[in-house]
């Protein structure tokens, strides 16, 4: 493997910010990391990395070099053409940021488009530093298509090597193989290296995975910030109001839809909250509820990223 040092740079500013907060941070740093490209239902990932960059004071600590990371016949940048000539490119860039909470608290966001080849590199860069910042617990989040009800609170698979931070979810499955993702490898390859790991995994209704879920956004949103200790007031208030707006909406179009899509989210109604009941009851098998199984669970997956190969 050819170092993974050359796959990214230091911003000298950022570093020394980072390095002046963590002779005050004692414990470390807690790093957000999220990748746009793959599975993310409901835009749940994207949504929180969108809200924290919008809302909260950040800087650059260290840059990937995006030319050898990123296939751009395969999501090719946008340029803008005016009357004669190129006027402005939307330049990739995949980046380590130090951002603030709404206490002036430091932690790290990494977030850009997912890397296209040299994930093992890549894994190791993360890897590199993510020892050098002093992370103390890495966490990534995404929406997953499920076949469950808008109706009901946003179910969470946590995962990872501290999945004990979100108490009270339990994973619906005991084993599944999945399209793999530059995101999970680093989570696998942290875990294996004895770092701290959390993801999140939020519960998207697969009728609308395609669409902006907020609901999903804040649900993670809130499982995060309980989990780190981060306080993002700004960030939730604005998914909250628009999961309201959402939800309002959703509902319209389903009044206003057919029979069969009516049916359908009455049947998802009816199987959640009978496996909600027999859980409550401490016996999964009390009710014949019929559980996705692993296979339906990755053609699930599979479906949703040939539908987003086929957008693109």
């Amino acid at each position: 493997m050819l170092d993974p040092q050359g796959l990214y740079a230091w911003e000298p500013k950022g570093l020394a910010v980072v390095d002046m907060a963590l002779a005050q941070e004692s414990a470390g740093l807690v790093m957000l990391y999220h990748f746009d490209g793959y599975i993310d239902a409901g835009e749940t990932g994207d949504q929180i990395v969108d809200r924290l960059l919008g809302s909260l004071p950040h800087q650059v600590v260290a840059r990937f070099d995006h030319d050898r990371l990123v296939d751009y016949r395969a999501r090719r940048p946008l340029l803008t053409f005016k009357r004669d000539r190129w006027t402005d490119y939307e330049e990739p860039s995949l980046d380590v940021r130090l951002v603030q909470d709404a206490t002036g608290a430091p932690f790290l966001l990494l977030s850009g488009p997912e890397p296209d080849v040299e994930w093992e590199r890549f894994a190791k860069a993360v890897q590199q530093i993510v020892e050098r910042l002093g992370v103390r617990l890495s966490v990534n989040f995404h929406g997953i298509p499920m076949g469950v009800p808008h109706t009901r609170p946003v179910g969470l698979t946590p995962h990872g090597n501290r999945a004990e931070l979100v108490p009270g979810h339990r994973s619906p499955f005991e084993e599944a193989q999945v399209p793999g993702s530059a995101e999970a490898l680093v989570e696998y390859r942290l875990v294996e290296a004895g770092h701290d790991v959390l993801g999140v995994a939020a519960h998207v209704p697969h009728y609308i995975a395609r669409s902006p879920y907020p609901d999903a956004a804040l649900t993670v949103l809130e499982a995060v910030t309980a989990a780190t200790g981060l306080v993002l007031p700004s960030v939730a208030h604005a998914l909250r109001t628009e999961a309201h707006r959402t939800q309002t909406e959703i509902d319209r179009q389903i009044r206003e839809g057919d029979d069969e899509l009516v049916a359908l989210v009455q049947g998802l109604e009816h199987q959640y909250d009978a496996a909600a009941g027999a859980e409550t009851r401490g016996n999964m098998l009390a009710e014949p509820v019929e559980i996705p199984s692993a296979d339906e669970i990755g053609l699930e997956f599979e479906k949703f990223l040939a539908e987003r190969e086929g957008e693109g």
